[in-house]
């Protein structure tokens, strides 16, 4: 066969169903930003970019995460639910056993360039990092919210966590400007191989010190020290997103991009200057986070914890719109996968379904049951069509609540009693669910 036709047969090959290039993938994961922080679900602070991002692209407007920020974080790398591995709570020490097949190690199997920019919390250990689980570069906080300016996390021996790929380091600059920097350079950094960019903020977790100039550019309707500081913490969040949207674009490959916009959980109004961190000279009072119309917030399984902001966005390939069907964090790695063409070698168990039919072509997903596993065990949901149980604590102070989530989104009216019946198939489907739980915890 002669050249001309060798090389006009594979451009042809190029044009057939299916042989396009995989997506670039960038996961955007806020820090406590509840449902109603945002401007497009009536928060008080503009938020012009994820506005934009809202309108032109596709939310999701039941997506469900874990109450507490490692889990969820766990959840997305590895499609499992978190509570496989032994993770409610947030976690200084390895979550993750070293052979977990992570997102980041199948994208990058596939030719992908990997990097996590931003907080970790999986393993506060250099040597438990980032780079140990299939990301190329990494750069954050190697633990969990840091301080804005100083960069630390609670006093401890986690308290010195900024690091650049498993390195101490020290640096000068707000906590949510230097992440944007380094999303920006990475991201105007990559050659021709497909990239990955997991970019999990800080913003808006406490402790909260924003710049005068975000504060200055609060509305005036804001009154009060920390929710000025709150409103310009989200302000400066939504302007992050919008320079990395912007690098996209100046790289031309915003067409061939897949975006993805969410929070770890639930927002909180616990106190914003925790005396558990080196002073940071940052001011008193309540956090004002908002999760209306939800019930509930940070570290429960009400909505108001588990429901938050999401949005997709892939311009010319995912409609834009709004999506009902309920879906959760741990649905990212398998429609990744798909995505980019990535076919384990063995069964990885994911608890998590490939979404990519329903983003691309609006097909259905099969009828399933989401669960939710609560911090320390105590609490635990399952989502089933439009049903909610709810079971909380044990043994016989073991309650049980049930809701119809689809008429009663506040979760106002409990319906247990009501529907003995329908509570007692959520709890058997619960403990068939949550037999897996444990299954991988890492081996000490």
């Amino acid at each position: 066969m002669n050249r001309f036709l060798l090389c006009l047969i594979l451009s042809l090959a190029c044009l057939l169903p299916g042989s396009a290039a995989p997506p670039n993938i960038v996961f955007i994961i806020a820090d406590d930003l509840g449902w109603a922080d945002v401007a497009f679900h009536g928060g008080n602070a503009p938020t012009p970019h994820l506005d934009k991002l809202a309108k032109d692209g596709l939310e999701l407007t039941q997506h469900y995460v874990a109450p507490v920020c490692s889990p969820t974080r766990a959840g997305f790398l590895t499609g499992r639910c978190w509570s496989r591995f032994g993770i409610t709570t947030p976690t200084n020490s390895r979550g993750l056993p070293w052979e977990t097949v992570t997102v980041a190690r199948a994208l990058k199997s596939q030719g992908y360039d990997t990097a996590l920019i931003g907080k970790w919390h999986l393993g506060s250990k250099p040597e438990e990092g980032p780079n140990h689980y299939g990301f190329d570069h990494s750069y954050g906080s190697l633990a969990g919210g840091v301080s804005p300016w100083n960069h630390h996390y609670k006093k401890g021996p986690w308290t010195v966590t900024w690091h650049r790929n498993e390195k101490l380091i020290e640096e000068e600059g707000h906590v949510t400007d230097l992440l944007t920097d380094e999303a920006v350079k990475w991201i105007g950094e990559r050659g021709e191989n497909p990239f990955f960019l997991y970019l999990p903020y800080t913003a808006i977790h406490l402790p909260l010190k924003e710049p005068k100039e975000w504060v200055d550019k609060a509305p005036a309707s804001i009154k009060g020290d920390v929710p000025r500081h709150y409103a310009a913490s989200v302000m400066h969040l939504d302007h992050g997103v919008g320079r990395v949207l912007k690098a996209l674009e100046k790289k031309g490959v915003e067409d061939n991009t897949l975006v993805i916009f969410t929070s770890d959980n639930g927002s909180t109004t616990a106190e914003n200057n925790d005396l558990k961190y080196p002073d940071d000279n940052c001011p008193n009072g309540k956090l004002v986070g908002n999760n209306l119309p939800l019930r509930g917030q940070k570290g429960n399984i009400w909505e108001g914890g588990t429901r938050v902001p999401t949005i997709v966005s892939w311009p010319g390939k995912i409609a834009k719109g709004k999506e009902d069907t309920p879906v959760v964090v741990t649905d990212w790695m398998p429609t990744f996968c798909t995505l980019a063409g990535f076919k384990p070698e063995k069964d990885l168990k994911w608890d998590g379904t490939d979404l990519s039919g329903l983003l691309l072509q609006k097909r259905a997903l099969k009828p399933r049951s989401i669960y939710i596993a609560g911090t320390r065990w105590k609490d635990r949901s399952l989502r089933n069509g439009d049903w909610k149980l709810i079971v909380s604590g044990e043994g016989e102070k073991q309650k049980t609540y049930l809701y119809n989530i689809t008429e009663d989104i506040s979760e106002k009216t409990d319906l247990a009693k009501k529907h003995p019946e329908k509570v007692q198939h959520l709890m058997q489907e619960l403990k068939r669910i949550s037999a897996a739980d444990k299954d991988s915890v890492v081996k000490k």
